[in-house]
């Protein structure tokens, strides 16, 4: 079963899905409408974490984030998710970078079109990842959101 609720940030408000398995999805449109749960009513423990996990990021008091995820896709899918875990906080990687990463640098496109897929924003950080040539390119988000969290990041 999947819970549904959400928390005000200084980006607008982010929706978190999760099952008792895992977060399964974080961001600003919800993939699925599932019902609504307060999170004061929350009682599910990867949401818990992952709410106060992105409050604290969001009050620079964390850079990593450490909760249960329980992600649906493919598996060159859950590769790139996966090397987007390793573009530390307050830098940037390029589609090619990551496509390096996975030793398949010919698959720039396919890690961009994956990279869009990418259903854990800011905790699986798809914002890190720019154009080759240093430009904010799509973000699922906004670009008005990817270069807020880049700031806030220290990367602009």
């Amino acid at each position: 079963m999947i819970i549904q609720t959400y928390i005000t940030s200084p980006i607008d408000n982010i929706i978190i899905q999760a099952t008792e398995k895992g977060v399964s999805y974080v961001g600003f449109y919800p993939l699925e409408t599932y019902p609504h749960v307060p999170l004061a009513k929350v009682t599910n423990e990867p949401i818990l974490s992952c709410a106060l996990q992105l409050k604290e990021y969001f009050n620079k008091k964390r850079k990593t984030f450490n909760v249960p995820l329980d992600t649906k896709g493919t598996e060159f899918q859950k590769s790139v998710w996966n090397a987007l875990l390793d573009v530390p906080y307050g830098k940037t990687n390029t589609y090619g970078d990551i496509a390096h990463a996975l030793n398949n640098p010919k698959a720039v496109r396919a890690v961009g079109a994956a990279n869009g897929k990418n259903p854990i924003s800011i905790i699986v950080p798809c914002h890190r990842i720019i154009g080759a040539n240093a430009t904010l390119t799509g973000y699922a988000g906004g670009l008005e959101r990817k270069r807020w969290l880049l700031k806030h990041e220290g990367v602009l």
